[in-house]
């Protein structure tokens, strides 16, 4: 056994010791794996929601505000960790895409705009890299939709392709990397009862993948939102002021999930479990499900099944 000395009342032992054992000594434990974190931000990009509510709530808050805060996020994300990771994906009425990383850049060209940036200010340059590429992406993707052929946002697929993103990289981590993914969707506009079925697949999919979607609300109460959290853990919160959204963003959404129950966090709400009609696209409590394909309606009018062409007995329906 190794003598011990005493210093100040505090007891050190004299041989020498590695930086393992120091931390044990200590009672810090080293991981042996290399932890990092996925975030996938997916934003609400919908052009007639963001220029309508300019109009109505005359708030000050405009997209390009919004996304600079949103910006401040994920570099503090980004900051936390050298292993986590971040992508950007924009919800439109028309199209989602990837605002980062940006498809089809090549690493030359990369270093090439960093050089630059680096040159005009004092930025870290992953962090200037993200904002350029983010901005450039989204000005990009207004710049090609100048029309919308309807007004709901395309939720559901972006969080499939936010899932997709998460299980490349997941394949692309290498040994002893330990990869813990998660999805944080801003939401602006209104649901969409049409989406209902593709946002619930989704939804159970995240759960079965152990992936977590926090949803932070800036105008309206997203039902399939509600859902989607409380199904994968998540937290679902409605910011009272659009301003004060790079506030909750850190408060609430910079921890990690295995953080949150140190953290004195809002209260959770009440989830509306309630299903959309695949017809009168509304919310209903009682209606007939379908056992084939397991849509909802508010009656029977219409027969055979209008989304499975089942053709049930009208007698047996109940």
């Amino acid at each position: 056994m190794s003598d011990i000395i005493s210093h100040r009342g505090i007891l050190f032992p004299t041989q020498s010791y590695t930086y393992q054992n120091c931390t044990s000594f200590f009672g810090i434990s080293m991981a042996t794996e290399e932890t990092g974190s996925l975030l996938v931000v997916v934003v609400d990009v919908n052009p007639v929601w963001w220029g309508s509510s300019k109009r109505k709530e005359k708030t000050s808050s405009t997209l390009p505000q919004c996304m600079e805060q949103i910006m401040v996020f994920v570099n503090a994300h980004q900051m936390a960790s050298p292993q986590n990771k971040v992508a950007v994906i924009g919800s439109h009425a028309n199209e989602s895409r990837y605002l980062y990383p940006r498809k089809g850049s090549a690493d030359i060209h990369q270093t090439e705009v960093l050089a630059q940036i680096k040159s005009k200010d004092g930025k870290y340059e992953q962090f200037a890299k993200v904002q350029s590429d983010v901005m450039k992406e989204l000005k990009d993707l207004i710049a090609r939709n100048p029309v919308v052929s309807h007004t709901d946002t395309l939720l559901s697929g972006s969080l499939a392709m936010a899932l997709c993103y998460i299980k490349r990289m997941e394949k692309e981590a290498g040994v002893g990397q330990n990869l813990h993914s998660r999805i944080l969707v801003i939401k602006a506009a209104e649901d969409s009862a049409s989406q209902y079925m593709n946002f619930m697949n989704v939804t159970f999919t995240a759960q079965k993948q152990n992936v977590t979607i926090d949803a932070c609300i800036l105008s309206a109460d997203s039902g399939l939102l509600q859902q989607a959290c409380d199904i994968t853990g998540g937290i679902y919160i409605k910011i009272p002021d659009i301003e004060g959204l790079l506030q909750y963003l850190l408060w609430v959404f910079l921890p990690p999930p295995s953080l949150r129950s140190n953290l004195i966090l809002p209260p959770p709400i009440q989830v509306d479990y309630r299903a959309a009609c695949f017809c009168h696209r509304m919310l209903i409590s009682i209606g007939y499900v379908c056992s084939v394909c397991l849509s909802s309606k508010m009656e029977t009018t219409f027969l055979p099944w209008f989304i499975c062409q089942s053709d049930f007995v009208k007698n047996c329906v109940a």
